[in-house]
């Protein structure tokens, strides 16, 4: 797993530099500012949210010693509540509506990385593509919600609280890792291969998706850059990963 986790984190290295070799800026113009939106309609959202589901927690504890501490306590768990369950939907939402944008540019890569022009891959339209990122977010956004509720619960709790921020981080990382990798994925594999694919190799898809998390921590620069790099970085991955299988076929 660590192994893996680390040539998820590799692949950054040379991504910058194979987006200006290849040409593949011009493919991310509209998945940028898909992201730049959806980052300042969340950011807006979150920051007038935070306080209200602080106070909202803080009404659990009924009695009156304790309480200023628990308000207190409330507060920052309400902010990182907000902050946790708007990173997942920013990224599962840029991640589906960017979908069609980004099989091109994971195409173009496999390509370059493979040496051939024309794959007999499984053909799919704009539309299809649309379909399959928003199918899979969806599946994805259901399942990341239903693990970060209890870790968030857990924050209550001294000294258990800071091993369920780490949890809480790989999590959304893995997530992250997992949408990106199917841009590739989506040419090889329907939708369920796909999903066993990924979590055969998820090692990678964390690695790939921590990179993406900490990118969203650079105000503005961070969410321009994180998905033309962690798509190509991913797509490098996983079309590593597809090698062998590609040459047990022939």
């Amino acid at each position: 797993m660590v192994k893996n986790i680390l040539k998820g984190l590799k692949a950054y290295a040379n991504s910058f530099a194979l987006i200006s070799e290849l040409k593949l800026w011009k493919f991310f113009f509209i998945p940028i500012i898909i992201s730049l939106v959806t980052a300042t309609i969340i950011g807006i959202t979150a920051y007038g949210l935070s306080d209200n589901v602080g106070n909202f927690i803080a009404k659990i504890w009924f009695w009156e010693w304790g309480k200023e501490t628990f308000t207190s306590i409330s507060t920052v768990i309400g902010g990182i509540t907000v902050l946790a369950i708007g990173l997942i939907v920013y990224k599962h939402i840029i991640m589906a509506l960017s979908a069609p944008f980004m099989s091109p540019v994971s195409e173009k890569i496999e390509a370059h990385l493979t040496g051939i022009a024309n794959h007999a891959h499984r053909k799919t339209s704009f539309k299809e593509q649309l379909w399959r990122g928003i199918r899979i977010n969806i599946r994805n956004l259901g399942k990341e919600l239903l693990f970060t509720v209890p870790l968030l619960v857990l924050k209550f709790i001294p000294v258990v609280n800071i091993f369920s921020t780490v949890l809480l981080f790989l999590l959304q990382a893995y997530y992250a890792g997992f949408g990106n990798m199917d841009y590739t994925l989506e040419r090889h594999f329907n939708y369920k291969e796909s999903i066993q694919f990924i979590r055969k190799n998820r090692g990678i898809a964390i690695g790939n998706g921590i990179v993406f998390m900490l990118f969203l921590l650079i105000p503005v620069i961070g969410v321009i850059l994180v998905l033309p790099l962690s798509v190509t970085a991913a797509s490098i991955s996983t079309v590593q990963l597809l090698k062998p299988e590609t040459e047990t076929l022939n």
